[in-house]
């Protein structure tokens, strides 16, 4: 078997969403072993935990401040001078690369780029790496200083600032985020009603941070009785009895979810989503062709994803509960025209299969040649009509 070894982290859910499905489409090839690695998490599970937790606090607390340390990373010389501080993570990374013999490897997290070529430095490692950019548009240089085989962007914008900042065109990919291949494979009967036949919309409610802001927007939402509102609140139980106090009574039909594996289908049948506009959800709301309406911005990395959905024309910025509350009625007024709109641009962004696409070319590059799965597999999902469903 040959080995492929993926490399991610815990920082940001898109990192280890994309590297999931990127093993599941490598896997899906025969004589492919596609093996997942968080080597922060391997080399040091309780400092792994804490520092976690400390950059969502940042990031949800103190923006401003997460912001200046995200522009020095990216402009700062100094900056991959904090990667020396990470030499057993390096060693340790060898000692895999040493034990694995993987035909390739592949990163979803920037740090590696500099810890792999540091290896190849020292004789190390000596098969092709691949990165695998998670953001949108505002790429931290991170990802693009230190040499890779080849770099994976969502969109042709993407690739454009790499090609201004330097990187040979020849080595940048323009695959879309490797998201969940359910997307790609999407069932028929995953859609949502067709809203030109009237209530009731569904609205996805995704929460992420921000539990105070969180239950003002649910209690503006609940008080539509033309809207369906399914909630998920991840594993914040005290969070997830407070919205199910909230909906008992309310006009508004709603189901309220703690941690759940079915996003993608989720997605896939319901009218809009509101969230924060991290790198998987803005991806995966693209591929599922619903509209996302994003609630809070992180400075920095997720700039470029809202930027990316504002370019396109394909969702809105709406922060408060006030502007969530006229942006829906907006949205779902004269027979759903401005819905239509957005949901035909979504169209052209989504590439369900980017995962499937980044595999067949990692591969090709090792000289071995991708299976197709199906002649249809991936290919983009019919946006009319929109079979109606039972709410």
């Amino acid at each position: 078997m040959a080995k492929i070894l993926i490399l991610t982290a815990g920082y940001g859910e898109g990192h280890n969403s994309a590297a999931r499905a990127l093993q599941t489409a490598f896997n899906e090839q025969p004589g492919i072993d596609a093996e997942l690695v968080d080597l922060f998490a391997l080399r040091a599970p309780r400092l792994n935990n804490v520092s976690r937790r400390g950059y969502l606090k940042m990031i949800n607390t103190a923006p401003k401040l997460w912001s200046a340390v995200y522009r020095w990373l990216d402009r700062s010389p100094r900056a991959p001078w904090l990667f020396r501080t990470l030499g057993s993570h390096r060693r340790l990374l060898g000692r895999l690369l040493a034990e694995k013999r993987p035909v390739a490897v592949v990163s979803t997290y920037p740090v590696y780029g500099w810890l792999l070529n540091q290896l190849r430095r020292e004789g190390a490692i000596r098969c092709p790496q691949f990165t695998v950019i998670t953001d949108a548009l505002t790429i931290n240089s991170l990802w693009y200083r230190t040499p890779s085989d080849g770099w994976f962007v969502t969109d042709q914008d993407s690739a454009a600032y790499l090609y201004a900042n330097g990187v040979p065109a020849a080595k940048v990919h323009v695959s879309g985020f490797p998201v969940a291949l359910a997307f790609a494979d999407r069932p028929a009967h995953w859609q949502p009603p067709d809203p030109r036949a009237g209530p009731p919309y569904r609205i996805l409610f995704m929460i992420n941070s921000g539990r105070r802001h969180a239950v003002d927007i649910a209690r503006a939402l609940l008080q539509h009785r033309d809207w369906h509102i399914t909630f998920t609140a991840g594993r914040d139980e005290p969070l997830r009895q407070e919205l199910v106090a909230l909906a008992a009574g309310a006009p508004a039909q709603a189901e309220v979810l703690g941690w759940t594996d079915r996003i993608p289908e989720l997605l896939m049948t319901h009218h809009v989503v509101i969230s924060k506009a991290g790198g998987a959800t803005t991806q995966e709301s693209i591929n599922a062709l619903c509209p996302l309406l994003v609630s809070q911005i992180v400075p920095g990395q997720e700039e470029g994803n809202y930027e990316l959905i504002r370019r396109h024309d394909a969702g809105a910025l709406a922060e408060t509960p006030q502007e969530i509350v006229s942006t829906l009625q907006r949205l779902f007024a004269s027979n759903a025209g401005l819905w239509q709109h957005w949901r035909g641009n979504l169209g052209q962004l989504a590439q369900p299969a980017a995962a499937r696409q980044i595999a067949a070319t990692v591969l090709a590059q090792t000289g071995r040649v991708a299976v197709p799965r199906s002649p249809s597999a991936g290919a983009a999902p019919v946006l009319h009509p929109v079979a109606p469903v039972s709410p």
